[in-house]
């Protein structure tokens, strides 16, 4: 099929319009697809001044002399390719991921404080430490970090005021568009904001059977490019209807310009979610997990250094709890029962033993506060939540988490699963010693589904949200809680 063969007159009735508004406006030297290059360089370039201005002037204020110039390049471009591998790797450059202040100061936080360990764990093994000033070392990571975050800000504006005006820079375009694509205008306007300069805009006929009108519009679309200043063409289509729309569009294979496609309607919500590879395969990540690599790794490096802390400092503590049970009444010191853990898997719970009975079977009635089954030891234990300590042996067995959604018995578990919406999705990260949900009230007794759906929903946005000073917010209002009593029995 010859487009290019056919000479057919660009007819108003299937151009939809001309987009000069764009043009009106004065543009910007840099483009949106530039900003996470430019961003890189002013990332370096405020490592590298950071560091240099902090040797230049901790040196001259205490000895009076500039120090060593090389030796702050150095160490400079040594922190500066480790920081933005790590940012890099994360997509922080990414334009729509700087326009997310929040999470580019929780991330760069991390990443700053990562790289700083690890350049302090290479001088120490090359045993370089009296090379370096500690005094510099400490203006430099703050002074470091302040001016990265600074950046931060910068950025949010800049994009936020250049997407507002359509100020960035851009190639020129043609857009061709399927009528079953909705919202057309916003289609426009989104492609103005991102510097893109629209030319001409064609819309495809809609009659599926109306081949040759279809391919006289994708010939007019040809001749209005071809020895123009055009540099590429965006089709906007459903992929719906892609088997038919293909061998038309194919024509504009004539055309030295990038051809782009921006899917619509159904196909758009899918491919909006992020890509990756499997073999020679493109897959879509339809959920990612709960929590990242790096992140699960500093969370259970925080459980373990909590974890054995705690066990060592409450050590003689433990043992006297332990003789008085034994002394209190008969039976185990402490009390196992089944629960279940990240991925719904089982395991078994260390608490101390608080009542005259072991229940771990189908049905276990939840605790009451004049409940007959608790010992006299076991009502002190159970309202100063002393009982929960040996749970810091499943942290240090990796079963649990200090924080984290509370686990159930399986028999309770199985009971809220049915009844109530997204329980399962607690069971996405390690149940806790304690969670969000307990220092917001939902402690001790679910009395009923509607408790438990409140519980829940806290457990959800706890997963949804995590962060490192999040898990520490927790840990000191469960610590208010604990001398607060409430709900405890």
């Amino acid at each position: 099929m010859n487009f290019v063969s056919r000479s057919v007159s660009v007819r108003e009735s299937v151009v939809v319009g001309v987009r000069k508004a764009p043009l009106r406006t004065r543009k910007w030297a840099i483009s949106y697809q530039a900003i996470d290059a430019a961003a890189i360089v002013l990332d370096a370039v405020a490592i590298f001044a950071a560091n240099i201005l902090s040797g230049l002037g901790y040196h001259y204020l205490t000895q009076g002399s500039h120090g060593d110039i090389l030796r702050y390049l150095g160490s400079a471009a040594a922190v500066a390719i480790v920081f933005i591998a790590l940012a890099k790797d994360r997509e922080l450059y990414k334009p729509t991921k700087l326009l997310s202040f929040s999470t580019q100061i929780r991330s760069v936080a991390l990443i700053w404080v990562s790289v700083l360990l690890i350049c302090a764990g290479v001088v120490f093994a090359l045993k370089m430490g009296n090379e370096f000033s500690r005094g510099v070392i400490f203006i430099f990571a703050a002074s470091g970090f302040i001016t990265l975050c600074a950046l931060r800000v910068f950025w949010r504006l800049f994009i936020d005021y250049g997407l507002a005006g359509s100020k960035f820079a851009g190639r020129s375009v043609v857009l061709i568009t399927d009528p079953a694509s909705s919202a057309e205008s916003e289609l426009c306007t989104h492609l103005a904001r991102h510097g893109m300069r629209l030319q001409r805009h064609f819309v495809l006929p809609a009659h599926k059977h109306n081949s040759q009108r279809r391919e006289e519009v994708v010939s007019q679309a040809i001749a209005y490019a071809r020895g123009s200043d055009i540099e590429e063409i965006v089709v906007a289509a459903d992929l719906v209807r892609w088997p038919e729309l293909k061998p038309i569009l194919s024509g504009l294979r004539v055309l030295p310009l990038p051809v782009t496609l921006i899917p619509v309607g159904a196909a758009s919500e899918v491919l909006a979610l992020p890509l990756r590879t499997i073999g020679d395969r493109v897959s879509i990540e339809l959920q990612r997990e709960p929590l990242t690599p790096t992140e699960l790794a500093i969370k259970r490096a925080i459980d373990i250094v909590c974890a054995t802390t705690g066990l060592i400092v409450l050590l003689p503590l433990l043992l006297i709890i332990a003789a008085a049970i034994k002394l209190d009444s008969p039976g185990p010191i402490l009390f196992l029962q089944r629960r279940r853990g990240f991925n719904g898997k089982q395991f078994k719970i260390f608490k101390f033993r608080t009542m005259t009975v072991a229940e771990d079977g189908r049905s276990i009635a939840q605790a009451t506060p004049d409940d007959k089954r608790f010992t006299r030891m076991g009502k002190w234990l159970r309202r100063t939540s002393i009982d929960e300590l040996p749970q810091l042996l499943n942290v240090l067995g990796g079963s649990m988490s200090i924080v984290g959604p509370r686990p159930h018995a399986v028999a309770h578990d199985d009971h809220f699963h049915r009844i109530v919406r997204d329980y399962a999705l607690r069971h996405h990260v390690k149940p806790g010693l304690t969670g969000w949900a307990q220092v917001n009230g939902y402690r001790g007794q679910t009395r009923t589904a509607a408790d438990m759906e409140q519980r829940v929903k806290l457990d959800i946005w706890y997963i949804d949200n995590w962060n490192i000073r999040f898990d520490i917010l927790i840990i000191v209002r469960t610590a208010f809680e604990v001398l607060r009593g409430n709900n405890a029995y």
